[in-house]
């Protein structure tokens, strides 16, 4: 008889655990051809979060702008790039930070003639739903040509500036932030950052040609509330243009100029905007603003219903400028804040302020810093504090102002913050924070 003998070989090791699921497979797959086909939006709310979790955030934003919206992956995707991440600057989302500083990134180093408009305009229909802040701290100009063999060590004049003021326009921005519907802040400078030994006065030059292109960009952005244009050199003329473009603007809230070359005339066309716009803030700290110009400021604020603050910081208004801008506070009623700081004013600026203290009731914030208000100055301001109850901070620092009165109206002053702090315990607001 013939015995069959049967050898059943098994691996020991072997185990169903080890088999993917085909859910696992299916999951792999969609990964691995995401960028030819993001079915992303098909599948089950588990299985999309599985496959985010594995993308790669170098993928094509053309892929993934309009497909991924999971903060999860946007916030790899910020992580990776940038060092600092504090997603609370934007509104806590991850996705509008990639893309606001995307962006930028791409504004900042946008050099006109060279680079492509379309590496801009083609992220508009990316990015347009999550865009609502613009910072740009830089704008670079065309390159530049040498067409002078001898420089006769001139780069480092305000002749050089002149001379290439022909040809060196920035970026026009009208396209790009006139279909972002939803900006609400844009902060510009035109300027270059670190450019180190290679200084040139034209590298920081605002032309007309800008000034005119600006503009008629932000006149049509209606969603604008916060416009920023500071460190650029922007002069009474470039600033006239602004001011008229911005006169029936619907929703502008707050205007920042500072650190820029505006005179009377410019202060002039402001002194109107802020009478005939929805304006609450507006920011002329560092300018070259004499005493014409803050009188014309006043007039516009004797006639606004809406400006709650005005820092005049480091100008030169002098007491006849500081004279009428208290005069207007003796009829305005918007005005919460106020700074003067740094602007040559003395005793007869004190004595019309003295006025404003008894009788305006709006005005919680004065900064006089670093003027020469002197001991009869300081006497006045504290007479006009007698009975007011509204002011929470004046700032008398390096004013000449008599020690005791500075404390006397330092404890003033202080009674009305805590009544306050103590008011809004009892009545909080119920405006969200």
């Amino acid at each position: 008889a013939f015995y069959t003998r049967r050898c059943i070989t098994e691996d020991p090791s072997w185990s169903l655990v080890t088999v993917p699921h085909l859910t696992e497979l299916c999951i792999q797959h969609i990964v691995h051809n995401f960028e030819k086909n993001p079915i992303l939006n098909y599948l089950l709310p588990e299985h999309q979060r599985k496959v985010v979790d594995r993308l790669a955030t170098s993928l094509p934003l053309t892929v993934t702008a309009n497909i991924v919206s999971h903060e999860d992956y946007w916030r790899r995707c910020c992580i990776e790039r940038w060092q600092v991440c504090d997603v609370s600057n934007y509104g806590d989302s991850w996705k509008r930070m990639f893309f606001e500083r995307h962006l930028e990134n791409v504004l900042k180093f946008f050099i006109p003639n060279t680079t492509d408009p379309k590496q801009v305009l083609e992220l508009i229909p990316l990015c347009k739903g999550y865009v609502r802040k613009l910072e740009i701290d830089q704008f670079l100009p065309p390159v530049r040509v040498d067409q002078k063999e001898e420089s006769n060590d001139l780069t480092d004049t305000e002749e050089d500036a002149d001379f290439s003021e022909a040809y060196m326009h920035h970026y026009d921005l009208k396209d790009l932030i006139t279909a972002l519907p939803h900006l609400e802040e844009l902060h510009l400078t035109y300027g270059v950052k670190s450019c180190g030994m290679n200084f040139e006065w034209s590298l920081f030059n605002f032309t007309e040609q800008d000034c005119s292109n600006l503009a008629a960009a932000v006149k049509k952005c209606h969603n604008l509330k916060v416009f920023k244009l500071t460190r650029s050199k922007v002069d009474d003329d470039k600033i006239k243009v602004l001011a008229r473009n911005l006169l029936d603007h619907p929703c502008l809230l707050e205007l920042d100029l500072s650190h820029n070359l505006i005179r009377d005339n410019g202060a002039q066309a402001l002194g109107k905007l802020i009478s005939h716009s929805r304006l609450e803030t507006l920011d002329l700290c560092n300018n070259q603003i004499r005493h014409v110009g803050a009188q014309a400021l006043a007039q516009g604020l004797a006639e606004s219903s809406t400006l709650t603050s005005l820092n005049l910081r480091l100008n030169f208004v002098e007491d006849k400028g500081g004279e009428a801008i208290g005069h207007a506070l003796l009829t305005n009623t918007s005005l919460k804040s106020l700074h003067l700081g740094s602007n040559n004013l003395s005793e007869p600026t004190a004595a019309v302020f003295s006025q404003v203290l008894a009788q305006n009731t709006t005005l919680t914030s004065i900064n006089f810093s670093c003027n020469h208000l002197g001991l009869d100055g300081g006497k006045q301001l504290l007479e006009g504090l007698a009975n007011n109850k509204t002011l929470t901070e004046l700032d008398l620092r390096h004013t000449e102002v008599e020690q005791e009165t500075d404390f006397l109206i330092h404890q003033i002053v202080w009674a009305n913050r805590e009544a306050a702090r103590l008011g809004s315990l009892q009545h909080p607001t119920t405006e969200p924070l």
